[in-house]
């Protein structure tokens, strides 16, 4: 009877064990993202984002939670929000641009830091190469004199005959400061006159305008950050009173109503983040992943603001863009 009474003892225990180990709590992770506008403008990065994360496994409500902040357009603010985040026992940290990013590297110690973009990560002092980034930094680096570059070309083919463009840049971030090098090389090699005009603050953005009309500017390529929706239709609708075509960075202005845009596509830099934030938390050392470039591209046009600018634009452009807003 004592041998049964074991054996159904035992049989019960074997059964049990699965089931305990089934109901054991999954660990929950804790995702800091540090970011320029408040979450609801970001929308679409963020919803790339949770999809990335999801699709590795990781579920708001489950085993992950997401602390977001938002330094509103101000990079002054990155710094106490970085310390807020390693405060709040984050296990990493998503950061959206360089100041983001420099100021997440300086104040997170241990904490690994990705970012989901970063302008000449190398060049701004963010890495140490994007093979082996060392420190507790990798990500997403976009090097920027290829799409200035780029976006310089284009502008001049959506209006030709400019000479004289005024670039609207915040030199006060490091990143954006790279970018002006690789406008003016790509602008003086086509044979304009680049006009540098600093921006370093949105309460700075009809000040800029009144400097580039003063000194009869063209056209205008805009590389002031990422503002808030109210700064950056003040941007589209400043651009449109003095008639000046302009290039931006982000498509968010397009579809403000800003002629055209050129980039990489935010959203995807955000769904890839969540692997190297899957990679972290499985183990691998942040300074030991390669960081990544951006492989998608988007270039928007506003049919509308063409129209305003009597402008033509050429089939190969027509056939080039990725979207035409307006």
């Amino acid at each position: 009877m004592t041998t049964r009474r074991a054996f159904i003892a035992g049989a019960v225990a074997v059964m049990a064990a699965p089931l305990a180990a089934q109901e054991k709590p999954a660990r929950e992770y804790r995702i800091g993202v540090l970011d320029t506008v408040a979450e609801p403008a970001n929308a679409a990065n963020m919803t790339q984002l949770r999809k990335g994360l999801k699709d590795l496994g990781y579920v708001e409500g489950k085993n992950l939670v997401i602390e977001y902040r938002s330094a509103e357009a101000r990079n002054n603010r990155y710094p106490a929000l970085a310390a807020e985040l390693v405060h709040a026992k984050v296990d990493l940290i998503i950061a959206n641009g360089t100041p983001a990013a420099l100021a997440a590297k300086t104040a997170a110690g241990a904490v690994p830091v990705v970012t989901a973009t970063a302008l000449d990560p190398v060049e701004t002092g963010l890495v140490a190469s994007l093979e082996r980034p060392g420190g507790n930094v990798t990500g997403l680096g976009v090097l920027t004199h290829e799409l200035e570059a780029k976006r310089v070309e284009l502008l001049v083919a959506l209006a030709p005959g400019r000479k004289r463009i005024a670039v609207l840049v915040n030199m006060k971030n490091p990143g954006l400061a790279e970018t002006w090098k690789g406008i003016e090389a790509a602008a003086i090699a086509q044979g304009l006159e680049p006009q540098l005009i600093n921006v370093s603050r949105p309460e700075k953005i009809e000040r800029a305008f009144q400097a580039a009309v003063a000194k009869r500017a063209e056209a205008l390529v805009v590389r002031v950050g990422a503002l808030a929706e109210p700064d950056r239709r003040k941007v589209v609708d400043l651009a449109a009173r003095h008639k000046l075509p302009a290039i931006y960075a982000q498509r968010q202005f397009v579809e403000a109503g800003g002629l055209v845009s050129y980039g990489m596509s935010t959203p995807e830099m955000y769904y890839r983040a969540a692997t190297f934030a899957d990679k972290i938390l499985k183990g691998a050392k942040p300074g030991e992943l390669a960081m990544e470039r951006p492989t998608k591209f988007e270039f928007v046009m506003n049919r509308r603001t063409i129209r305003a600018l009597e402008l033509v634009v050429p089939p190969d452009l027509l056939l080039r863009s990725n979207e035409i807003v307006g």
